[in-house]
């Protein structure tokens, strides 16, 4: 019979029954009985070892309740279940697929015990030449019919969780792509909307970078640091500001570098100017009339 669960896979399972609930370690035993509908149940020299592994790699941790250790899971146990999600989703096929292996294995041994039984019960009946229909016949016969029954309703029931299983996989599949195309899709419906618009607005970045070299610490008053005080400074900044950083091909993730250069920037200047109360509103004018300018340059087109 091949293994019930693959290499590392019993570790996995494991994880999952305790993020549902902590237990002791005979509950973990019933619990995986149970999920293989009685076919197979692990030994206690099966699943404390492993437990004890978790435990050491601080995947787990007990308490002890009554004379017995109640296992639950850690943060780190729990992490590393979410790491493997989609593991954890071919696994319950694994299982019921192990469940249908298991089924169909107690099917072939009914079906040659049913088949020895026969040919002792002919032997008998050929040494004896006498009628085998009596009362012993009668109940091995009624055994049988009860154990091909049992042996049905198990393998119609691995066969339904088995389909159940393999239909929730792919619908998890298809949604998890789903999703993964309408993220791609809109990252790159902002990026070709960011790049249009960067190209239209001349450089916002650059002029918004000119406005913090050229104009945030020179002293001027209000109106003039939220408007027209840009100037030939912001077009300077605007042909050289930022040129060391080479484009990668991606429009978002260049903008995400542009503001960075941008951050450390201020703070430099920060740095090596001071800030005092009146920078410091003027400081918040530009950057109120930069994020306006910016939010209006990544708008869709109207």
């Amino acid at each position: 019979m091949p293994p019930v669960f693959a290499h590392g896979r019993l570790r996995l399972y494991l994880l999952k029954l305790l993020d549902e609930a902590p237990r002791h370690g005979y509950e973990v035993i019933r619990l995986l009985e149970e999920r293989f509908q009685g076919l197979y149940a692990p030994s206690a020299g099966t699943v404390y070892p492993r437990l004890a592994k978790l435990e050491a790699e601080g995947l787990v941790t007990h308490a002890t309740e009554g004379g017995r250790k109640v296992y639950s899971i850690t943060e780190a146990g729990r992490a590393e279940l979410a790491d493997r999600g989609g593991e954890l989703a071919d696994l319950e096929l694994e299982i019921r697929d192990s469940v249908s292996e298991l089924a169909a294995e107690i099917r072939d041994d009914v079906r040659g015990a049913a088949g020895a039984l026969r040919r002792e019960m002919r032997a008998a009946a050929s040494a004896t030449a006498t009628p085998v229909e009596d009362a012993s016949w009668a109940a091995a016969k009624e055994e049988l019919r009860k154990a091909k029954q049992e042996w049905k309703e198990q393998a119609r029931r691995a066969k339904d969780e088995s389909r159940r299983a393999r239909e929730e996989a792919q619908q998890a599949r298809r949604q998890a792509k789903e999703a993964q195309e309408r993220a791609r899709e809109e990252v790159m419906r902002i990026a070709g909307q960011l790049q249009e618009q960067f190209a239209k607005s001349g450089g916002v970045l650059g002029n918004l970078a000119g406005t913090w070299l050229g104009g945030s610490t020179s002293g001027a008053s209000g109106a003039s640091s939220t408007g027209a005080g840009t100037g030939t400074a912001g077009a300077a900044a605007d042909s050289h500001w930022a040129e060391d950083l080479a484009p990668t091909g991606d429009p978002a993730r260049d903008l995400d570098r542009l503001l960075d250069r941008f951050r450390d920037d201020v703070r430099d200047a920060a740095r090596d100017h001071g800030v005092t109360p009146a920078k410091l509103a003027e400081a918040r004018a530009h950057l109120a009339a930069a994020a306006e300018r910016l939010a209006e340059a990544l708008r869709p087109p109207r």
